[in-house]
């Protein structure tokens, strides 16, 4: 869908917020184009700033639902971010988010991705806290609405099926692992890291992982069904677990676990969880065939089926 640099996105609503900038080269990170944890980063901050505005208070992302890229972002792009309450319960709002890009000159734009976020609100305690009521007005809004409530339903399918998954001794599928140390640059308005921070990192397992099985230059074509279970203290050793659990012709589907893990007690726990698919592409920027993956153990078989009930959760939800 091509359209015109701000022409839908109002901003006079407590309900909207809509971020505008250029993508740096420093925003490329391992590829040439903009690549999805940068976007994962801006999403999760346009979410925020939607958030607070319309709550009033300090909130934290709950829930990142499903991410699909359509089209790249390239540097020097002008990057457009609309982000929009759909739905309120107690202390959660339901915040929709689209990113558009295009070329500054031309003032139109593409939609290279949205998704549905969720964010809770939480008083000076840290604990969950009421948030205005917001109902839709208008016929778009009313079907933004019940799309956001019909996701419901398949965010809780999705999230108990993504909380019974472990990770045993007896899987041998292959895998990859960073661990570095939580900074202060990493923190965001209440002193946590960034949720954004977060997903990109989740991103970046993934791509090695996908980058070590294919052999080929990977990109993320999904992400989805990243949980947030507990905020992240600056001086916490983070290790970021993901793991390639199904293949398809052209496809890597990834489980990635987030700890948190105190470096005095060795003490961790698990900070986030999501699933990410990459695809390899050729020489020529086209997707290519990948080496398949056959699960030898019993672990492996629980993995690859887990993948399989979470894809079949999603066309559910595209078919409802």
């Amino acid at each position: 869908m091509t359209r015109i640099f701000g022409s839908d996105q109002p901003v006079s609503s407590a309900s909207a917020t809509v971020l505008r900038f250029l993508a740096k080269a420093s925003d490329a990170g391992y590829g040439e184009r903009i690549d999805g944890g940068r976007v994962l980063e801006w999403i999760d901050k346009a979410g925020y700033a939607c958030a607070t505005g319309w709550s009033g208070l300090y909130c934290v992302t709950a829930y990142v639902g499903n991410i699909r890229f359509a089209l790249p972002i390239a540097v020097g792009d002008l990057v457009e971010i609309g982000a929009r309450v759909v739905h309120t319960g107690r202390s959660s709002m339901h915040i929709l988010v689209s990113v558009s890009s295009g070329a500054p000159h031309t003032r139109e734009t593409v939609e290279n991705a949205q998704c549905l976020t969720v964010f809770v609100a939480v008083d000076e305690n840290g604990k969950p806290a009421r948030v205005p009521s917001w109902s839709p007005r208008t016929v778009i809004e009313q079907r933004r609405h019940l799309a956001a409530r019909r996701r419901i339903t398949v965010r809780a399918d999705i999230e108990a099926a993504m909380a019974t998954q472990t990770y045993d001794d007896g899987a041998e599928s292959p895998s990859a692992i960073l661990r570095f140390l939580a900074v202060p640059t990493d923190v965001n308005w209440g002193g946590k890291v960034h949720g954004g921070n977060l997903m990109r990192w989740i991103d970046e397992a993934a791509f090695v992982c996908a980058s070590q099985w294919s052999r080929q230059r990977a990109i993320a074509a999904y992400v989805g069904g990243i949980r947030f279970y507990r905020p992240l203290p600056i001086g916490n050793k983070i290790e970021v677990t993901a793991r390639l659990i199904h293949t398809s012709d052209t496809r890597m589907h990834i489980d990635v676990h987030v700890r948190s893990i105190n470096p005095r007690t060795g003490a961790g726990e698990v900070a986030a969880h999501g699933l990410a698919i990459f695809v390899a592409l050729d020489k020529h920027g086209r997707a290519t065939t990948v080496p398949r993956w056959l699960p030898v153990t019993d672990e492996d078989r629980r993995l690859d089926q887990h993948a399989q009930n979470l894809l079949e959760i999603r066309r559910r939800a595209e078919t409802a």
